[in-house]
């Protein structure tokens, strides 16, 4: 998979306890708890999801590789069907 980024019409805004995504266009928002706020800022910084799910392991060390890559591998996908990312 390639980098991710941010659709154009959707905006990220940092919470005390994780992130708001707003779609511009629809008025939707998605609040994203502190973990997917974190695979989220890692995925737009430019992680490879290996990379990603690596991250989400050192910040949660009682995670297994499976769950952290699968955990990974099903919010890129959340993300992509919300048509909240595109390709970078």
């Amino acid at each position: 998979m390639v980098s991710l980024a941010l659709r154009h019409n959707v905006c990220a805004t940092d919470t005390e306890d994780g992130m708001v995504l707003l779609d511009e266009v629809t008025g939707r928002y998605w609040q994203l708890n502190g973990t997917a706020a974190l695979i989220l800022r890692a995925l737009l910084g430019g992680a490879a999801p290996p990379d990603t799910a690596g991250r989400l392991r050192e910040a949660y060390p009682h995670l297994t590789v499976e769950r952290s890559r699968s955990d990974t591998a099903a919010f890129i996908d959340s993300l992509v069907e919300a048509r909240l990312v595109v390709p970078a």
